[in-house]
């Protein structure tokens, strides 16, 4: 008889396991509480325009291409994907930067907006390519297991993981100017990191950026999740959407069903939690459960203040992707550090996907996605008082450092997220939409484990366990829980790995 799998929440995460793990042959169901699939990475409709909820470019895609030829099919027959070059604006003032995975083009960009320094961008470049060598392997392989932490593959990378240094060290052995080095440490913000405390390693995700380039997804990206199910459905699992958990049901080390908050109790052999790992872990483990006290006593990454809007009118000439960073950005970061002050003066990112896609709004219109990083809810903040006047803020923002000066005339329609709105109406915990802060203490063995510690047949994945958060990434959680679920049973199955060709 086929084992019985239930996985609890239909994000990235989930459904990457799911149409793996069906496409293995097992009977595998997927439940989801909301009416559509993707979690964080969920189409958002507002009116008739379309938005993607979190992310909004995928970058490291021979990992998703990975994990399509895994479940038995080819992730360029279900979604349309356009390299984005250029692949960002950088504002700081009167200063900008537009970045390129072209490396000659960055280099003269480079040197036209801050002279002296291309060479510390070929240097940068040529060093994290050995850098990514190394480290890559390590972000492959579960650390479920306390031995795994003497592994020849985490030994030969332990002078780039133990270390003190952060993001901001590293960029100072090649570029001396504030401004450029934040245009190669920004990417710390994926993981809701400060790069003056984010750990050193991860000045990869920059090179990763850099060399292999950034890509949109026709639609939005929240069709990638969209594409996952279909193939899962396709490889014989099933999908249920609008069916919220109560709990996962235990015998001793065992989990032994899922219930539904109907009543409905599902039988099964393994549970994969795809739900937000600290709310998982708060709520939905029975008499496993952590203490939302004790939860609290973690380190968690910021939160975003979101704006969704409709416009009736297209800016051809702004650019795809805008980071606009706060005049005085250490303070900006600082603040947000804090977890208790939301800075006035804020870093804006902004998305203006209908340069290159027609999808998202009707015609002659656009939609503007906008990210202000901020606090989460540790310490509370009163959004419901202060959410028009920030709202007003940003935009006031936009229009005084874009080309956009007329954007508030335009706007037709709206969706705010605030911290608050994440926490409770998206069960993420704290409101920190990147998950656990991704400190060394809590990297690798260190993190929540892909098998969950102290049972057997319990899997994480997605942002709040190992390897950690951003899209590629939990693609990749989902698969090492796969195969640690298909160990458990001695049922086989081959990697497919596509990487040694791009990391070189």
């Amino acid at each position: 008889m086929s084992k019985q799998i239930v996985i609890v929440g239909a994000g990235p995460g989930g459904l990457t396991a799911g149409m793996i793990l069906a496409h293995r042959g097992l009977d595998v169901t997927v439940v989801e509480k909301r009416g559509r699939v993707g979690g964080r990475n969920a189409e958002l409709r507002v009116g008739a325009f379309s938005f993607d909820t979190g992310p909004t470019f995928l970058h490291q895609k021979f990992t998703l291409d990975e994990v399509f030829a895994e479940a038995g099919e080819r992730a360029q027959d279900y979604l349309d994907f356009k390299l984005l070059d250029p692949m960002t604006r950088l504002s700081w003032g009167d200063v900008t930067l537009e970045t390129t995975c072209d490396a000659a083009r960055m280099e003269a960009q480079i040197e036209s907006a801050f002279p002296g320094h291309g060479a510390g961008y070929r240097r940068f470049m040529s060093d994290h390519a050995h850098k990514l060598k190394t480290i890559y392997p390590c972000l492959l392989k579960p650390y479920h297991e306390l031995k795994a932490l003497v592994s020849p593959t985490l030994l030969k990378a332990l002078p780039y993981v133990a270390t003190t240094q952060t993001v901001m060290d590293v960029l100072g052995r090649y570029f001396t100017d504030d401004r450029l080095k934040l245009a190669f440490t920004f990417q710390a913000k994926y993981l809701g990191m400060s790069p003056w405390n984010c750990p050193a390693l991860f000045s990869i995700l920059s090179y990763i950026e850099y060399k292999y380039g950034i890509y949109h997804v026709r639609g939005g990206l929240c069709k990638i999740s969209e594409a996952m199910a279909t193939v899962f459905q396709q490889n014989g699992g099933t999908l249920r959407l609008g069916c919220a958990v109560r709990e996962v049901k235990f015998s001793g080390r065992r989990a032994t069903a899922v219930v539904l908050e109907s009543g409905e109790r599902l039988e099964c052999d393994d549970v994969i939690v795809n739900a937000d790992y600290a709310h998982a872990a708060t709520h939905l483990l029975n008499g496993r459960s952590r203490s939302v006290e004790s939860m609290e006593r973690k380190k968690f990454s910021c939160s975003t203040f979101m704006l969704y809007l409709g416009l009736d009118t297209i800016y051809p000439d702004e650019p795809h992707h805008h980071i606009i960073f706060a005049d005085d950005y250490a303070s900006n970061v600082a603040d947000i550090q804090s977890q208790q002050r939301v800075s006035q003066d804020m870093s804006i990112y902004v998305r203006n996907s209908s340069v290159n896609d027609p999808d998202v709004a009707p015609p002659g219109h656009s939609g503007l996605y906008v990210l202000v990083p901020t606090i989460n809810t540790r310490h509370g903040f009163d959004w419901p008082g202060q959410r028009a006047a920030y709202r007003d803020k940003v935009l006031e923002r936009i229009e005084q450092k874009t080309g956009m000066r007329d954007l508030r005339r335009h706007i037709i329609a709206e969706r705010i997220i605030t911290p608050l709105d994440w926490r409770d109406s998206q069960d993420v915990f704290m409101g920190a939409t990147f998950n656990l802060a991704h400190t060394l203490d809590q990297m690798l063995y260190l993190r929540p484990r892909n098998r969950m510690a102290g049972c057997d047949n319990l899997y994480l994945v997605g942002g709040g366990t190992h390897p950690g958060s951003g899209l590629p990434t939990i693609y990749e959680s989902a698969r090492i829980s796969s195969n640690l679920l298909c160990d458990s049973h001695g049922l086989p199955y081959q990697r497919v790995d596509y990487a040694p060709q791009f990391v070189d």
